[in-house]
């Protein structure tokens, strides 16, 4: 099959790890397309909800993906959010193509884009991130119970519905958050100067003008990929929400069975390893060097 060229694709809100993470259908995306370069825009790997029982074989799929990508010379940056902050001490890791980074600014045609995953406008991850992690397992329950009630409702003949955004849509407070979130982030990429601010966290897929007195900027938000799976593309001068629920050629993608992966478990026990070993590392190299002689 020939893939679709791409020259910026912006990946955000994945959540590998738990239960709602769609990891087949975004591998089906990936492999339909041929992108020159791949921003990961935050929570990737949900760390909060980590479980070495739930690791299935699509999601060390993505991950062999992506990196296969890395090497052969696919420029991706990792934009850690706040389900993956644990890799936030990693910022300025390099190796080839592949760069873990706080924020990203890319020159684009008209001007500037400015990448950043958006929790630190979140007051819940700021103030109470006992709050937004009890949260985060509420939501991944309610994934799980909506799949079940999907099964029945199509069996029925009713089609899918999506509880949770029936929840964000009747709830006066979320609707506000999002667009408290949108504005902030917006005001600060024309104060700054941005053409394009491009954001991921809330899981609500946009692509829209907002001005205020002093100018206009592009916001967009790359949403997720437990409800909306979606993505931003910007190829020729253009952005565009790309949504795999209209896209009949990656949901025909055909997934090979990759001899590589059919131990995933164990290569997934051994990433454990080698990432602890990393994460002390930089955890010793980070202490003032009196302690460490």
């Amino acid at each position: 099959m020939k893939k679709r060229p791409v020259e910026l694709v912006v990946i955000s809100d994945v959540h590998l790890g738990t239960y709602g993470c769609h990891a087949t259908e975004l591998l089906k995306y990936l492999k339909s397309i041929k992108p020159q370069t791949i921003v990961l825009n935050g929570d990737i790997i949900d760390a909060w909800q980590f479980s070495k029982r739930y690791w299935p074989k699509s999601h060390m799929q993505v991950v062999k993906h992506i990196t296969g990508l890395i090497g052969k010379g696919v420029k991706v940056y990792y934009v850690p959010g706040n389900h993956d902050e644990v890799l936030r001490k990693f910022v300025g890791f390099k190796i080839g193509t592949f760069s873990i980074v706080n924020k990203i600014i890319l020159p684009l045609s008209g001007g500037k884009a400015w990448f950043f995953h958006g929790d630190v406008f979140d007051v819940t991850m700021r103030y109470s991130k006992w709050l937004a992690k009890l949260g985060a397992v509420g939501y991944d329950a309610l994934i799980l119970i909506n799949s079940f009630v999907n099964f029945f409702s199509v069996k029925l003949g009713k089609g899918k519905i999506s509880l949770s955004k029936r929840v964000k849509d009747k709830v006066k407070s979320a609707v506000k958050f999002i667009n408290d979130f949108e504005k902030v982030a917006s005001d600060i990429a024309i104060e700054k100067g941005y053409k394009y601010v491009v954001c991921g966290h809330i899981h609500q897929p946009a692509m829209r003008t907002i001005a205020n007195d002093h100018g206009e900027t592009i916001y967009l938000n790359s949403g997720d990929w437990i409800e909306n799976l979606t993505a931003l593309e910007y190829h020729n001068k253009k952005w565009r929400i790309y949504s795999y629920h209209e896209d009949k050629i990656a949901a025909k993608t055909k997934i090979e069975d990759d001899a590589s992966t059919s131990n995933y478990k164990e290569l997934f026990e051994s990433l454990l390893v080698e990432f602890n070993m990393v994460q002390q590392v930089a955890s010793s190299y980070s202490k003032p060097l009196a302690k460490r002689a």
